[in-house]
């Protein structure tokens, strides 16, 4: 049990992070209600309303819990990787929510149709608020979830399960603003924040940097002593 404990001891990462991240996000939930900031973009208006990406929308609870745990079980340090990414991103969510009450006010009030998905919809609507929604956590993690795949030594011999992550983010993004869950603004401000963390993540080489101002160091110091 001591030795299981140990060689999983690196989960503990997301789940004490979590426990920090629901109490944030519930209390921001419950006090931004009123004199927040509305976020919109011109494109916003062009975009119907579709109900049924309400089924990407909610598919995306799986996904990042799946491929979360996933890495937990199968590669450590891709674990760290895709954590590293989803802590930052979510923690400037947090302080961006906190310092910037935000939010929107696209939701229809009419729905153009009667049907299991737009039920689905409305108590999607009913169980989270138009606030709090820049930048968008659904489309950051969603492109996290998808670099930790298309990144990992193990899936790269499954191109059907990267390109289904893909396909999967793809709809996922689309949904935030078929649903009128986000504004564009949203989408567009979590790609930027996202490109900066998959160089962060996935391009630059810590080890090799640091191996180098090593080796640059112990160069130094023997140009020193002679």
């Amino acid at each position: 049990m001591k030795s299981i404990f140990r060689r999983y001891s690196h989960a503990w990462i997301m789940i004490v992070y979590m426990m920090i991240y629901i109490p944030w996000f519930v209390f921001l939930e419950h006090t931004v209600v009123r004199n927040y900031h509305i976020i919109h973009m011109a494109v916003d208006d062009i975009i119907p309303f579709n109900e049924l990406f309400i089924i990407p929308y909610m598919l995306w609870f799986f996904y990042i819990a799946s491929t979360v745990i996933y890495f937990i079980f199968t590669n450590r340090r891709e674990y760290m990787k895709l954590s590293a990414f989803l802590i930052v991103g979510m923690t400037v969510f947090l302080v961006v929510s906190t310092l910037y009450p935000n939010g929107d006010t696209l939701r229809p009030t009419v729905f153009p149709r009667d049907n299991v998905f737009t039920r689905m919809v409305i108590h999607l609507y009913h169980s989270d608020t138009s606030t709090n929604i820049f930048p968008s956590i659904h489309v950051y993690n969603s492109l996290g979830a998808a670099f930790a795949i298309m990144n990992s030594e193990k899936l790269s011999k499954k191109p059907w399960i990267q390109w289904g992550a893909v396909t999967l983010t793809i709809l996922i993004i689309l949904s935030t603003m078929f649903l009128k869950q986000h504004s564009a603004f949203d989408v567009i401000t979590a790609f930027v924040l996202a490109t900066v963390m998959y160089f962060i993540c996935y391009v630059i080489d810590f080890e090799t940097v640091k191996a180098r101002m090593n080796a640059s160091m112990r160069s130094r110091t023997a140009i020193e002593r002679n």
